[in-house]
């Protein structure tokens, strides 16, 4: 039988069963331990952003450094000696991170020249780029004597650049990087068709691809296409058709500066009949014509080949290296050896092939003293005789652009450049 309770006895237990939970409670305080952690905090890792090196080279013509070029870790000092227009010195600053935080440019300063005799461009770094720990930037200042017509007054001009570095956020991701093409900003690309940051000459920009956005329209309606803005601001073209047919010289010589027969018709001829609104922008500038061995599989080693021997000149014929370099699979196809192996698949990577001939390059061959190399018409490059093949390859020529022109359009075949001033 169930046996009730009453109010009161309810109450009772009720009661003590909170006493029982109180000292339970204070029981289970009893069995407490405050726990005291002390220790020492430091920061390990290290902020070191600074300049490391600085080196100078000459582009073109007779320009000298007054002194070395020195550095501390916050400052590179030059100090150029022009003597003719046209002269152009590079100096490549190495900016090094040597800490341990990623760095992030967050502004770079570049005043204008306080001359108009005397030129200035920088390339390599941008705004926003990122620096990671333990890696290296390059900064590329070029100095220029421009193409004045009388002596300058003033006869000095002064240059500073600051680079405001600051710690980079978590996670941050540095802005597509472009560069000018008369004017215009263009996006620098790492695949497919575009404008390339070329690997081998420091603030050197080459396009790339089966068919880039590089083409240039003339006054008279003539199309070339750009193959580069070199370091020196200045802009290398290729026209996109072939002449007529001829040896590249006559005389059964590979010379080009004796000169070769094409080189004086390129340079005379050729050169004097150009529309104005392509002669009067194009550059006397220095050309690489050193000769190339056959199957090179050594790109670089090849272009300072190519570039141990020059000549001057208005109008010539891409290098060896040219054609190369304006592969965008350069995994398969950036050295002579390997274009050549796979020649097949490589001309569907390379905007310079044209399948209508073949046609001349500037490039001597190493082996033997008449053998110059031409494109053929499947996208490999042979070697013939300067004369003994002039009935069945062409000219292609090539001009440098002035460096301060300015573009409209967009580049494609439908809006092509346009130089407006």
């Amino acid at each position: 039988m169930r046996r009730r309770l009453n109010s009161r006895q309810r109450n009772y237990i009720i009661a003590g069963l909170c006493m029982i939970l109180v000292i339970m409670g204070v029981g289970y305080a009893a069995f407490q331990s405050q726990l005291k952690i002390s220790g020492t905090s430091n920061i390990t890792s290290n902020w070191s952003v600074k300049i490391t090196d600085i080196q100078s080279k000459v582009i073109s013509g007779n320009p000298t450094n007054a002194s070395e070029p020195t550095h501390t870790d916050t400052t590179a000092t030059f100090r150029t000696r022009l003597t003719s227009p046209g002269d152009t010195m590079q100096y490549d600053v190495t900016v090094s991170n040597e800490g341990d935080i990623d760095a992030k440019l967050d502004k770079i300063t570049i005043p204008e020249s306080t001359n108009p005799a005397i030129g200035f461009e920088v390339s390599g770094i941008e705004e926003g780029s990122l620096l990671e720990a333990k890696q290296t930037a390059l900064l590329t200042v070029t100095v220029k004597y421009n193409n004045v017509t009388e002596q300058p007054s003033n006869l000095t001009a002064d240059l500073k650049v600051t680079l405001d570095y600051s710690q980079a956020p978590s996670g941050y991701v540095p802005p597509a990087p472009s560069a000018t093409i008369g004017g215009q900003p263009v996006e620098v690309v790492e695949s497919g068709d575009g404008l390339y940051e070329d690997t081998y000459e420091s603030g050197r920009y080459v396009y790339k691809g089966a068919n880039p956005d590089n083409y240039i329209e003339f006054d008279n309606g003539e199309v070339w296409r750009i193959i580069s803005k070199e370091a020196d601001g200045t802009y290398k073209i290729l026209k996109n058709d072939l002449l007529s047919k001829q040896a590249w010289d006559s005389s059964r010589s590979n010379n080009w500066t004796r000169p070769a027969t094409l080189n004086t018709y390129l340079s005379g001829e050729y050169y004097n009949g150009l529309d104005s609104s392509i002669k009067d922008n194009i550059v006397s500038h220095t050309w690489g014509i050193g000769a190339v061995e056959t199957n090179n599989d050594d790109l670089s080693a090849q272009i300072a080949i190519e570039q141990s021997t020059t000549w001057n000149g208005n109008i010539g014929l891409i290098s060896y290296s040219d054609y190369l370099r304006a592969n965008s699979d350069m995994a398969n196809c950036g050295t002579a050896k390997t274009n050549d192996t796979n020649y097949e698949t490589c001309l569907n990577t390379d905007w310079m092939y044209l399948s209508s001939g073949h046609w001349w390059t500037i490039s001597l061959n190493a082996d033997d003293s008449l053998g110059v190399w031409y494109v053929s018409d499947i996208g490999v490059l042979f070697r013939a005789d300067a004369d003994a093949y002039g009935a069945y390859i062409m000219p292609r020529p090539a001009a440098y652009l002035k460096s301060d022109i300015i573009f409209s359009g967009s580049g494609t075949l439908s809006d092509p450049f346009k130089i407006v001033s």
